[in-house]
């Protein structure tokens, strides 16, 4: 998604470096709080159509993409090992059962991305 959100020049909504503007000091300040919703409103329609709907339940409450991305941050970054616990858990105990073997390497390989990508993030931290 920050990806995404870099190349259509709009990361700066989930960061909060673009703010709504506040107070009208300029003569078009109805067209930058306008500008500034619109944009705001679709980088959050972005992130709901990127996620499961139970979660989109959840970032209901919230106005900016900034108090979305910081909700779904909290949601998703442990401090804790219990996420490379799960991710090595779920890897060991991963099993070919019905699944084509594409399937399976797909699945496997997803687990083990996401377990590289915890680690790299927690080295870093």
């Amino acid at each position: 998604m920050k990806k995404f959100l870099c190349g259509k020049n709009m990361w700066g909504y989930a960061t909060g470096t673009k703010v709504k503007p506040l107070v009208p000091q300029a003569e078009n300040f109805d067209l930058l709080v306008d500008a500034w919703e619109t944009d705001n409103s679709k980088v959050i329609t972005w992130i709901n159509n990127s996620i499961t709907q139970s979660i989109g339940m959840q970032l209901a409450k919230y106005d900016t993409t900034k108090d979305v991305w910081n909700h779904l941050e909290r949601l998703y970054t442990q401090s804790n090992f219990a996420k490379q616990y799960q991710l090595e858990y779920d890897i060991c105990s991963l099993q070919h059962n019905n699944l084509s073997i594409q399937d399976f390497y797909v699945v496997m390989s997803d687990l083990w991305d996401q377990l590289a990508n915890w680690l790299l993030l927690n080295l870093k931290s």
